[in-house]
């Protein structure tokens, strides 16, 4: 490759680095390199082909990353509210009998803080207000025995295989059609519950507060355990729990910055 043929195509693959930064630059070091140029020039043009990627070519991924770590604008007129880990709580209920303690009856309690989510609200319009995903860490509930909380992260729930219970929302019935400001608000949230790797549909009663930046709320819900593919706790001779579990949700989301 002649002298003058070789600068012409390096000028031209000078213009194409700029769109394909990486095929680019090793194309074009390739061919300077094969060029007759002497060792102060291959060094100059080695310097601008690759300072030309740092200047350029990785914009657009520095301009991807800084974008991926700010959450999308809401649409026009909704307000996003993030829900608080550490102010709200999902609980659950349920029932077990000893039948070494005579069959007494105990209701089970277990909470984790471990979630999140949001709640998207349009004050002129509260038809058009969202709820987003909710996802929970029950991997993290606790309860009144130590021993109940290992045997369900190990074995009845495998919460340690199957840490993110995640509730996705498809309707919303009983949003008002005028101002909700200090009002509680009765909702039915229905969507699709996963736990471990089953989902199912799920019906949430909610009550609702929207007071100036703040949002309260509670969701209950009813579930059976072999509905999502777990049988319910139970030891030989010792105790078995109830099929049924409540499922209870109190959160608080304050309006973002």
């Amino acid at each position: 490759m002649s002298t003058n043929r070789g600068c012409l195509a390096n000028s031209l693959l000078f213009m194409v680095i700029v769109f394909v930064p990486v095929i680019g630059h090793i194309i074009e070091t390739v061919m300077v390199f094969e060029d007759e140029h002497s060792s102060v020039g291959t060094i100059l043009w080695l310097l601008v082909i690759w300072s030309t990627l740092l200047l350029t070519g990785l914009a657009p991924l520095r301009h991807a990353a800084v974008a991926a770590q700010v959450p999308p604008a809401p649409p026009m007129g909704l307000e996003r509210f993030v829900i608080m880990p550490g102010e709200s709580q999902v609980a659950y209920h349920v029932g077990e009998v000893f039948f070494n303690q005579n069959h007494q009856f105990n209701l089970a309690t277990g909470v984790t803080r471990r979630l999140q989510g949001e709640v998207l609200i349009d004050r002129t319009h509260p038809r058009r207000s969202r709820l987003g995903p909710i996802a929970v860490d029950i991997s993290q509930f606790t309860s009144d025995s130590a021993r109940r909380e290992e045997m369900i992260r190990e074995r009845w729930l495998q919460s340690s295989r199957y840490p993110i219970a995640e509730f996705t929302p498809t309707e919303i019935k009983g949003l008002p059609d005028g101002d909700a400001q200090g009002r509680d608000i009765p909702l039915q949230v229905t969507g699709n519950l996963r736990i471990r790797d089953v989902a199912r549909p799920v019906t949430f009663d909610v009550s609702l507060k929207l007071e100036g930046e703040a949002i309260t709320g509670v969701a209950t819900t009813k579930i059976l355990m072999t509905d999502f593919g777990f049988d319910p706790p139970s030891i030989l001779g010792i105790l078995k729990a109830g099929n049924e579990v409540t499922l209870e949700f109190r959160f608080i989301a304050r309006a973002a910055g």
